[in-house]
């Protein structure tokens, strides 16, 4: 007969010394923290998006109940987007070590036979089936977004969106169950229980507390060179894990992080020639066309404010000079309180070629049709000949070679 010691299914197959209550739940405690403000982050990146404002900009339309949260994202403090995108992404790879060593930790236990031994056993195992592979699947499709990689099947944010969900809800189980076993090994230090135990161990070759270590040096060796792209400028050179693959968009005043060119979006040097664009704006008294030379002869307002993507990375505040929103409302008819815009870009497909923008951002007066950057004009990457730059937006509603404003209830 097959030696059973050599089956995954044997608790003797599991010989590391390194496994315990007290390891694992030491990594479960920073995993419960780490994760709630994941999702408490991620949520707040989807209401940044203002999905209830327009199905343009709802990329999960058939959300229902879980968008019980959502609320009227502000235009204040210009970094808010910056901030909570970013340490939704930083923490996210931060913790992959975490995640990897208290998976680790615990599957001997996805082998234990019988699978199931009641109806209550089957529904636990079930459970942690849903946390595992939604706890990998969530975290892959984010490291695989950040990374610019769209190799999994269809868009990456209703996956997201409705893998948080599962996940989570199989987390809060997962967490109401074990929570209180956690701390009461942390606290006494229980390190032998059998139940994760191997009961015939190898020779210890590092402790427990300095496999820890290992797992904190690797958590802290992903931050570093993570978080400069949250925070931009200079720092972006220290992030050696943010997306490398896009255009180089070398310096002088247009030389910061662009994503997505002018010739990837389709955009030719006829379609914004001054000859043949025109802003097309509509409103409560009609619609008026204005070419560029128009547009300069406007009031022209500035605002420092930096661009940050759902992919973790933010430019340092570039210095942005334009028609202030509010003021291109005022010309077809809304003097007061301007109401909600839908912009739409030159670009002919793709998503976000059309954004909507809440009244409240509107009328922020740092909300610009930006026409120069740094003193430059716009680059035809960074959206030559008008562009859209709102304070704490996702940088996907800062629409990139605008063609029309419609300006009404949305």
């Amino acid at each position: 007969m097959r030696d059973q010691s050599r089956l995954p299914t044997s608790p003797d197959f599991w010989r590391s010394p390194l496994r315990g209550t007290w390891f694992t739940s030491v990594l479960g405690l920073v995993l419960l923290v780490g994760i709630t403000v994941l999702f408490v982050t991620g949520l707040v990146s989807y209401a940044a998006y203002n999905p209830n404002l327009s199905r343009v900009n709802d990329m999960t339309p058939d959300k229902g109940v879980l968008g019980f949260y959502l609320f009227d994202w502000p235009s204040g403090p210009v970094w808010l987007y910056r901030f909570t995108q970013g340490l939704h992404v930083t923490l996210g790879v931060t913790l992959i070590p975490v995640l990897l060593a208290k998976l680790w930790s615990v599957v001997p236990k996805l082998f234990t036979l019988p699978p199931a031994r009641s109806v209550t056993h089957a529904l636990e195992r079930i459970s942690l089936l849903l946390l595992v592979g939604g706890g990998l699947f969530e975290f892959t499709t984010g490291v695989l977004n950040v990374q610019l990689d769209y190799v999994f099947p269809g868009s990456f944010y209703p996956l997201h969106f409705y893998g948080a969900w599962v996940f989570f809800a199989a987390f809060l189980a997962h967490a109401a169950l074990k929570t209180p076993a956690a701390l009461r090994a942390v606290r006494h230090r229980v390190r032998d229980e059998s139940e994760l135990a191997a009961p015939r161990p190898d020779a210890p070759t590092v402790s427990r507390r300095g496999a820890l270590g290992l797992v904190g040096g690797g958590s802290l060796l992903l931050f570093l060179t993570t978080v400069g792209q949250s925070l931009g400028g200079p720092f972006r050179r220290t992030a050696l894990l943010a997306p490398h693959g896009t255009a180089d968009p070398g310096g002088g005043p247009n030389g910061f992080q662009i994503n997505k060119t002018a010739a990837y979006a389709g955009i030719t040097a006829v379609d914004t020639h001054e000859d043949n664009w025109r802003l097309v704006v509509t409103g409560r008294t009609g619609t008026v066309r204005l070419s560029r030379a128009q547009l300069l002869q406007l009031p022209l307002h500035s605002a420092s404010l930096p661009i940050a993507c759902v992919e973790g990375w933010s430019t340092a505040d570039q210095w942005w000079r334009g028609v202030r929103l509010r003021d291109l409302a005022a010309l077809v008819g809304y003097d007061g309180d301007p109401p909600d815009v839908l912009v739409e870009s030159l670009q002919s497909h793709g998503a976000f070629r059309r954004a909507a923008l809440r009244a409240n951002q509107v009328a922020d007066g740092r909300s610009l049709l930006a026409l120069y950057v740094n003193g430059e004009e716009l680059s035809p990457d960074h959206g030559h000949p008008a562009r859209i730059i709102v304070p704490a937006a996702p940088g996907v509603l800062n629409t990139k070679w605008v063609a029309r404003l419609t300006f009404g209830d949305l």
